[in-house]
């Protein structure tokens, strides 16, 4: 009998997050830098009849086990591509936190595609699997390279990027979840009640600061807090206010730079170095601002096959 295959799988932070306007397609142009660390989630799939999704750990609860979990729609992807049916279990073991914008989702897809590929002895090229993922979703690609990338177009269209040194971070869990979707049409509105428009023909190109491709390549954790940037996260604390409450803590608690990862509603907090993070996590857990508290560097690699 073929033996499972497990994926491992890399949560991310938006160092940058810099959105164009709405697009007649319903999308954004981005500047999406990306930076992949160590919380991971694990995906195995093991030979099945059928197409069958089980999760555990962190909020596994909260995880669709139907057709619609990405990862499920990552196995129905690869299969067609090969002209196969998608007979498989894939379980999902969580550690990335579930709908927190750091990208838990497009982790899942990623690990499947990965998995789903050795465990069938596809050998589907790297350049074919990074298709399906820009198919699946916009972080997808990103979860499968993973180090550090400029994301551009919707964020699929990756660049690696050179970093200098590990970075280090704490991230602050809120309870329930935020929907992406929901945060870019918050972004919109109130980009239009400013009465400057939220349309491609009103909101300039977004394009990465060269400061902060540099405080990368440098590897200086202070000059890469004086560069970060989520244009999202005016649009996150409008939906979830309590998040300045978080935000503000993880600041008096000495974090280099603070912001909300991605769509949110996680915090992102910056640290000087490992030392300096696990003493922001503590304030944090003191603070009673969020559920949970979860310290992790980067960069780190993309999806890797642990076990085949």
């Amino acid at each position: 009998m073929t033996r499972p295959v497990t994926a491992r799988v890399p949560a991310k932070v938006n160092v940058q997050l810099a959105v164009g306007g709405l697009r007649p397609d319903g999308f954004h142009d981005l500047a999406n830098v990306f930076l992949a660390v160590g919380l991971h989630d694990e995906v195995t799939a093991t030979p099945a009849d059928t197409l069958r999704v089980t999760v555990e750990g962190a909020d596994a609860a909260h995880v669709p086990t139907d057709h619609t979990n990405l990862a499920a729609r990552a196995a129905i992807a690869l299969a067609a591509r090969h002209g196969r049916a998608p007979a498989v279990h894939l379980h999902i073991t969580k550690s990335i936190p579930v709908a927190g914008g750091m990208a838990g989702g497009s982790a899942d897809a990623a690990g499947a595609l990965l998995a789903c590929d050795a465990l069938w002895g596809a050998r589907t090229s790297r350049t074919e699997l990074l298709a399906l993922c820009a198919d699946l979703g916009s972080d997808v690609p990103f979860s499968l390279v993973g180090g550090a990338a400029l994301g551009r177009g919707r964020g699929e269209l990756l660049t690696p990027l050179e970093t200098g040194g590990t970075f280090h971070w704490v991230f602050a869990v809120a309870d329930g979840g935020l929907s992406t979707p929901a945060v870019y049409r918050e972004c919109d509105r109130l980009r239009e009640e400013t009465g400057a428009g939220a349309t491609v023909a009103t909101i300039p190109d977004p394009e990465p600061s060269e400061a902060l491709l540099t405080a990368l390549r440098t590897g200086d954790p202070t000059a890469l807090a004086a560069a970060v940037t989520n244009d999202l996260q005016p649009a996150a604390l409008s939906l979830r206010p309590a998040l300045a409450e978080t935000l503000r803590a993880g600041a008096d608690a000495g974090a280099l730079a603070s912001l909300v990862s991605g769509s949110g509603p996680t915090c992102a907090f910056l640290a000087k170095d490992a030392e300096a993070a696990q003493h922001v996590a503590t304030a944090l857990a003191a603070s009673r601002t969020c559920r949970t508290v979860r310290t992790a560097s980067g960069p780190v690699p993309g999806a890797t096959v642990t076990t085949a």
